[in-house]
């Protein structure tokens, strides 16, 4: 008589092979037959959907109205400049999530993007070509530089520019390609187990690591609403604290307020799990947390209090208790 399961077997092994800066294998085994494409397909979505990345989302040039105008004494005119300049992958610094850059460059010069890095930002594509002006000219312009997730239209970027600025089309994302292939792998004489390969390629911006890392967070978040539990049965005086919607919210995983990955990670490694820990805290000992900016510390107060609480809010004594008690559990 074959083995009878009652669970699925969990995959224990996990190899990461770099192949390049930007480009690395991740590989995860041994699933059940069928659960390793279960769990591929959702992460190379995130990878390509929800990866974090930074892209030009507007931009003003002296002498240019607009995107079919042309600068004199510049080879490109103004839309082959905006080609050129989406193919540039930029990245703020200091945690910087918004920037305006103003740049001059006089002739004759071919500006690439090595030419754009300053203190404010790093240029992951320093070969990329941008403009090639000839003897005398002058090219001053300006840059929007934001940060975002997926693709997003000029019509979105801004409700209003200021005069002079040509909206862009942003592509945020620094995912270049995610893919992945499913192998079969031996266990105890069975081969029908499998092995999942996760190929990914980023432009620079992120590493292929932290991306897979931050696409997983997602996924975290994403599940945590199903995390609330049912009671069917008449609560007792203990279960309705229990079962009060304020500790229900307090007592959800740190995922749920959708942190960025360098927030979440400072929490994560202070071992701060729930939300109500954040709230429990007072204001300086959240800002004594080791390595929490503060700009990591202005998101996660703005984040908590999108959730419906304040960091050192006053709560009910019976629902610090209660709380308190689920803190120690996890």
């Amino acid at each position: 008589m074959k083995k009878i399961k009652t669970t699925p077997l969990a995959p224990q092994e996990f190899e990461v092979e770099q192949i390049s800066e930007n480009e690395a294998n991740i590989s995860a085994f041994p699933f059940e037959t069928g659960y390793a494409i279960s769990l591929a397909h959702p992460l190379r979505r995130f990878l390509l959907s929800s990866s974090v990345g930074y892209a030009p989302i507007a931009i003003k040039i002296e002498g240019a109205k607009h995107e079919f105008d042309s600068v004199r004494g510049m080879l490109e005119d103004i839309s082959d400049f905006i080609l050129n300049l989406k193919e540039i992958r930029f990245k703020l610094l200091n945690d910087a999530t918004e920037a305006e850059i103003n740049y001059t460059f006089s002739g004759p010069c071919t500006i690439t993007g090595a030419d754009l890095c300053n203190d404010e930002v790093e240029v992951v594509t320093p070969e990329a070509p941008l403009a090639t002006l000839n003897e005398d000219s002058t090219l001053n312009f300006t840059i929007k530089i934001a940060q975002g997730i997926g693709y997003v239209a000029s019509e979105d970027t801004y409700d209003e520019l200021e005069e002079g600025y040509i909206a862009l089309d942003a592509f945020f994302t620094p995912v270049r390609s995610a893919t992945y292939k499913i192998e079969n792998v031996l266990v105890e004489d069975n081969p029908n187990f499998e092995k999942v390969i996760l190929n990914i390629k980023t432009d620079g911006q992120i590493s292929p690591i932290d991306a897979f890392r931050n696409s997983l967070e997602v996924m975290y978040t994403q599940l945590a609403v199903f995390n609330s539990e049912i009671s069917v049965k008449a609560p007792t005086t203990i279960e309705r604290v229990a079962e009060n919607p304020d500790l229900k919210r307090l007592s959800t995983h740190i995922d749920s307020l959708g942190l960025s990955a360098r927030s979440f990670n400072c929490l994560d490694r202070a071992n701060i799990k729930l939300i109500g820990e954040i709230v429990l805290m007072s204001i300086n000992d959240l800002k004594n947390v080791k390595n929490l900016g503060k700009k990591s510390y202005d998101e996660i107060v703005e984040k908590v209090q999108e959730f419906g609480f304040e960091v050192g809010a006053d709560l009910a004594d019976d629902v610090v208790t209660a709380l308190k008690k689920k803190i120690e559990a996890v």
